[in-house]
C-alpha cells in the first residue's frame, strides 16, 4: 500500500476513534429518546361502532380501510350505541380505544358511574345525528307537538344507545314523563318493521341521514316525519344541540321528498378516544376524518366537518392543532411515518445537540493528544539511553544498539502531514543522541 495512502487511512481512523466516545454518547441518547417517546403508532386499536348496518357500523369501515394504508389495523367492535361505547371506552380495562359518541350520552351516564372511569378526550365532531321521529299519518294525522304522543305506543330506542336518553330529556322539556308513554326499547329494525305492521305508533331514532331505514322511511307511504318547528328552543336548552334544516326535495329531487324544507334537531357526534392514546393516532383519526366527512351530506355543506366546534368533551391537542394549522409540515412532503418521527423527536434531537456541541469541543484536543502521543512515548527511551551514557551504565555498543531498534521503530510510525514535523524533530533528536555515542 502506498505510503501516502497508509497515512492518510491511519489519519482517519485516530479521527474516527476521538469521535467514537461522542458518538456512542449521543446514538445512546438517541435510542433513550425512542423509547421514552415511542414515536411510531400502534399497530391495532379498536374502535367501538354500532349496531351493524348502522350510520356507525359504516363509517367504522371507512376509517379501517383509511387507516390500513399506514399499516394499522382498526378492530371493529360492534356495540348497541352510543352510550355503550362510551362506558366501554371509560372502562379501566380499556376495553376500547376509540368511539363514536352521540352528543349528551354523558348526560345519561352521570347519575349511575363510579369515581373510577378513564379520563376520555374529543378528536373533534363528525357530523349530525337528526333527532328522527316517524309516526303512522292514520293514528296520529298532523303532529305538531310531542305531548301528542301521550299514550301512544312510541319506541324510543335500544337500552344501551343514546336515544332512550335523550329522548326523555326531550319529553321532559315538554313536561311529559316516561309513564305517559306505550313505551318500547326495540332495536332499530325490529322498531321499523313494527312500525311499518301497525305495532307501534311512532318510533324515535337519532341516526345520520345516510343511514338506510332513515332514507327508505323518509320514502314510505303513510309514514311522516314529525317537524321541530321550535328546535333552536331546544338547542338553547341542551348544548349538544343544534337547530339543522333538511333540504327539501333531499331524499328524492324526483319525488320531491321531503315536499319542504323541514326543521329537525340534532346532537353532534364525536369520534372519542382514551385520554392516553398515543398521538399518533390521533393524527391519523382525524386526518382520516377530514377525508370521510368533509363531503357535503343531507344537511351540512361540504367543509363543515370534521369540526372542532360542539365538542362535549376537552379536545385532544394534538387534534386542536391539526384544526388549527392543519397536517404538520413535514407531513405534508413526507411518507407519514418519516415526518411523524420528526415531528415528534425534533425537540429531543435538539437537545441532544445541544448537550453534544459543548462536547465536542474536547475532540480536537484528544485527537492532537492521540497523534502526538505516537511520537512523545519514544522519548522516554530516547532519554534512557542518553541517561545510561551519562552514567556509564552499559557499553556504547549496547547503546547504539538499542539507539539502532529505536530509529527503526520510529521510521515505522505513521502521522498525518500536520504533524510531521514533530516526527522529524524525533529523528533529529535521535542523531544528536548518536552523535554523542560517537564522540
Amino acid at each position: 500500500m502506498p505510503r501516502i495512502v497508509r497515512e492518510t487511512l491511519v489519519s482517519i481512523r485516530d479521527l474516527v476513534i476521538a469521535w467514537a466516545p461522542f458518538i456512542v454518547i449521543g446514538l445512546g441518547l438517541l435510542v433513550l429518546t425512542y423509547i421514552l417517546l415511542d414515536p411510531t403508532p400502534p399497530h391495532h386499536v379498536v374502535l367501538a361502532t354500532g349496531p351493524e348496518a348502522s350510520a356507525y357500523d359504516e363509517f367504522g369501515k371507512r376509517y379501517a380501510a383509511e387507516l390500513k394504508r399506514y399499516r394499522v389495523n382498526v378492530e371493529l367492535r360492534r356495540t348497541v350505541g352510543s352510550r355503550e361505547n362510551l362506558v366501554l371506552l371509560r372502562d379501566g380495562k380499556q376495553a376500547v380505544d376509540l368511539a363514536f359518541v352521540q352528543g349528551g350520552s354523558s348526560e345519561t351516564l352521570r347519575t349511575n358511574e363510579n369515581e373510577d372511569i378513564e379520563p376520555v378526550v374529543s378528536l373533534g365532531s363528525l357530523f349530525y345525528e337528526p333527532v328522527w321521529i316517524f309516526y303512522r299519518a292514520e293514528r296520529l294525522r298532523e303532529l305538531n307537538s310531542l305531548t301528542q304522543l301521550r299514550g301512544k305506543r312510541v319506541n324510543i330506542g335500544m337500552r344501551g344507545s343514546g336515544t332512550p336518553g335523550l329522548f326523555m330529556r326531550l319529553l321532559r322539556a315538554n313536561d311529559m314523563e316516561r309513564d305517559d308513554l306505550e313505551r318500547s326499547l326495540l332495536g332499530e329494525t325490529d322498531a321499523v318493521v313494527n312500525l311499518l305492521d301497525g305495532k307501534l305508533d311512532a318510533i324515535a331514532m337519532v341516526n345520520a341521514p345516510e343511514a338506510p331505514m332513515v332514507q327508505m322511511l323518509l320514502q314510505t307511504p303513510g309514514i311522516r316525519l314529525y317537524e321541530f318547528k321550535n328546535g333552536e328552543a331546544y338547542a338553547r336548552r341542551y348544548r349538544y344541540i343544534s337547530p339543522v334544516t333538511l333540504p327539501r326535495g333531499v331524499a328524492s329531487i324526483a319525488l320531491d321528498v321531503p315536499n319542504h324544507d323541514m326543521e329537525l334537531i340534532a346532537p353532534t357526534t364525536s369520534l372519542v378516544a382514551r385520554e392516553n392514546i398515543h398521538p399518533a393516532i390521533i393524527e391519523l383519526f382525524v386526518q382520516a376524518a377530514t377525508r370521510i366527512h368533509n363531503a357535503p351530506g343531507w344537511i351540512a355543506r361540504a367543509g363543515q366537518f370534521p369540526s372542532a366546534a360542539a365538542n362535549e368533551f376537552p379536545l385532544a391537542k394534538d387534534a386542536e392543532r391539526f384544526y388549527r394549522t392543519g397536517p404538520p409540515l413535514l407531513q405534508r412532503y413526507l411518507p407519514f411515518w418519516l415526518g411523524n418521527l420528526i415531528d415528534r423527536m425534533w425537540v429531543a434531537l435538539f437537545s441532544i445537540v445541544a448537550v453534544l456541541i459543548p462536547l465536542s469541543r474536547l475532540v480536537p484536543p484528544l485527537y492532537r493528544f492521540r497523534i502526538r502521543s505516537r511520537i512523545f512515548r519514544w522519548y522516554r527511551n530516547l532519554r534512557m539511553i542518553e541517561y545510561e551514557l551519562e552514567e556509564r551504565q552499559r557499553s556504547r555498543e549496547e547503546l547504539a544498539e538499542s539507539l539502532d531498534k529505536l530509529e527503526a521503530r520510529v521510521a515505522s510510525i505513521s502521522v498525518p502531514l500536520g504533524y510531521a514535523e514533530e516526527l522529524y524533530a524525533l529523528r533529529q533528536h535521535i542523531e544528536l543522541v548518536r552523535a554523542r555515542l560517537r564522540n
